[in-house]
Order: structure tokens, then sequence, then C-alpha cells
């Protein structure tokens, strides 16, 4: 960590301590610190949030980011925290840019939603180590981010979105027993959605499957792509996390319904907006989580070069009633529990 910032870091968990010490005095003993009326260690602080594009997915990723560090003492305007908001919109180019402005600006950490996000992020603090903290990078050691899950010795450590892609695929298999091939729609210069399909492609001899995968450069190409593989005849369109599809769901949507393809979403928010079901992830509570363990840092409670990656990987069954009718599927058996978004408040 740069010299400045690990004095300051290291100056606001001292003060945080001292604080807390002499409020116990002042108290007959009473350590609650709740009781200074001020959250101990997060007085000057400045936060940069670096999102990658805006779709439901990262919007409820940051949402969580924002609860977790709010639980923890650290809310924009309060106690001296102030955090700054970027959205790159897509575009790796104002990505970096983001994230070097981030660095120049003073802020003492940047937190990134989304691995491109992450990654230039990580770019512009490593050498001015401001410690960067990730949240929903899908293959941390694959983009270059952590050397290990549970010691990243990096400057950067967050959450890892472990998709239950062998979850998706039983759910597929179920939901449509005829079918045969899935295909799949991802950038190439994504790190998580190659090594998604990399597991999708091993996992899918084994539930009768072949993949058709048709590659993209940015998110001008969704619509070709999307028509690529109308034309190849596929039985069912399955999404990751590929952040130029979610954020151009309904261009591929709109070239599926057509064609009459049912389309597989990677958490609730897909399904919302027109997907028939997914193994879901909950981003706001892995934002969440990704709030609490950069407070963490910020407080000095947490070293980021050997603060382990948080795997989050518990899924929930979830699906559309209504999409579903549109093309004639029906809840199979052992999904009487998942939970129609329908119903959904």
């Amino acid at each position: 960590m740069k010299k400045n910032t690990m004095k300051k870091l290291t100056a606001l968990a001292c003060a945080g301590a001292m604080s807390l010490s002499l409020a116990a005095c002042g108290n007959g003993g009473n350590s609650d610190p709740s009781s200074s009326g001020e959250a101990g260690g997060a007085e000057g602080v400045k936060i940069g949030i670096l999102q990658y594009a805006q779709h439901p997915s990262l919007d409820n990723c940051y949402e969580g980011v924002l609860q977790g560090l709010a639980e923890a003492g650290y809310t924009d305007g309060e106690n001296g925290v102030s955090i700054e908001f970027q959205n790159a919109n897509g575009s790796t180019s104002d990505a970096d840019l983001m994230a070097k402005t981030m660095v120049s600006t003073g802020c003492d950490m940047i937190i990134a939603v989304a691995t491109p996000a992450a990654m230039s992020a990580y770019a512009a603090a490593k050498d001015a180590d401001v410690p960067v903290i990730y949240a929903a990078a899908s293959d941390p050691i694959g983009s270059g981010l952590a050397k290990d899950l549970n010691a990243p010795e990096t400057g950067a450590s967050g959450t890892k979105d472990a998709l239950n892609l062998e979850g998706q695929m039983k759910m597929i298999r179920a939901f449509l027993p005829e079918a045969d091939t899935i295909g799949i729609l991802y950038t190439t210069s994504e790190p998580n959605s190659v090594a998604h399909l990399k597991t999708f492609q091993e996992l899918a001899p084994d539930y009768g499957f072949t993949i058709e995968a048709v590659g993209i450069t940015n998110e001008s190409e969704v619509a070709s792509g999307a028509a690529t593989l109308v034309a190849k005849g596929v039985d069912c369109v399955n999404n990751f996390t590929d952040n130029n599809v979610v954020n151009n769901l309904s261009t591929l949507l709109h070239a599926t319904d057509e064609a009459g393809i049912p389309v597989f979403g990677s958490e609730e928010e897909q399904v919302r907006n027109g997907c028939v079901a997914s193994e879901s992830l909950d981003y706001v509570a892995l934002g969440a989580e990704t709030g609490a363990m950069a407070a963490a840092v910020l407080s000095g409670e947490a070293d980021i070069m050997t603060l382990p990656v948080s795997v989050v990987a518990e899924s929930t069954p979830v699906y559309s009633a209504a999409n579903c009718a549109k093309f004639g599927i029906t809840l199979p058996e052992g999904y009487s529990s998942a939970a129609n978004l329908d119903e959904a408040e």
C-alpha cells in the first residue's frame, strides 16, 4: 500500500481504537461503540466505487455494497466519509480513465463492481498501492486479481460469484427434456465468460447437450450474435453474467422470442426481464458481503494482502410462469419449491 494511504488507514484505525477506549472509560467501562454516536475509524475516508455497466445485476451489487459499508459506519456524508460513484456504461476505456482519476484524486480505496471494472481498478491502483475490493469477479485468479483465493497477495480482494453451472444445466434439462443444443452468447475478452463457457462445455455431455457458442467483442455485436444463434437452430440459450449480453438482454430476447427460443438467465433480474428460469445468485447479498470486506480493510481489521476472497455460491431456483408459458414450458417435477417471480413483490 502506498505510504500515504497506509499511514492514513493506520492512523484511522488507531484513532478508532483510541476513541473506543476513551468511550469505554467515559461510560464506566461500557465498551459499546454505539454509545459514542460515531463509527470508529470512518472519519476522513474517501471511497471510490466503480461499476462497469448499468444493468439490474450490477445495480443490485452496488446497492448491496452501500448496505455493507453503511452497516459498518461508512455512509457518504457522515463522519467525514466521502463516496464517489462512477459508472463506465460498459466502456473499458472509460473504466480505465475513471479508475485512474479515482487514484489521482486521493481515493483511499476503490470498490469495483464486475470483473472488467476490477481489472481497470487494479491496473490503476496497484502501483499507487491503493487497495481494491471487487464485487462479482467470477474468476479472480484467471483475471490476474488474485494469486490464491485464500491469500490473494495482490493488493486486491473481494467476492467471487460462483454460478451454479451444474445446477443450471440440470434445470435446463428438467425444463426442456427434449432439447439437444444450448446456445451461448459471450464476450471473448471477459475472463469470467470464457471460464463459464469452458465449464459449461465440459458439463454438457453428461446431460446430453451440445453447446453452440458465439463470441462477440463488444455490445454492438449482440444483435448479430443473437441472429447467428437463431440461425444455428439452438433449442435454448443460456446467459452467464456477461456484461455486454446482460446489458443488452432486450436485444437478445427480441431475436430469441421471435424464433420461439427460451432463454435461461444467471440471476433473478434476468428472469424478471424476460428469461424463463435461473439458478439464481443473490447479488444484493453478494454486494453487502463486499461492502463488509471493504470496511474491514479500511478499519484495519483486515489486511488487503491476505484477506481471502469470499466465494458466494449458494443459488436459488427461480422462474417466471408467464415467460415459461410463452414457450409451452410447464414447471417440472423437482422444482415445486422454486420461486415464481411473477408473484414476488
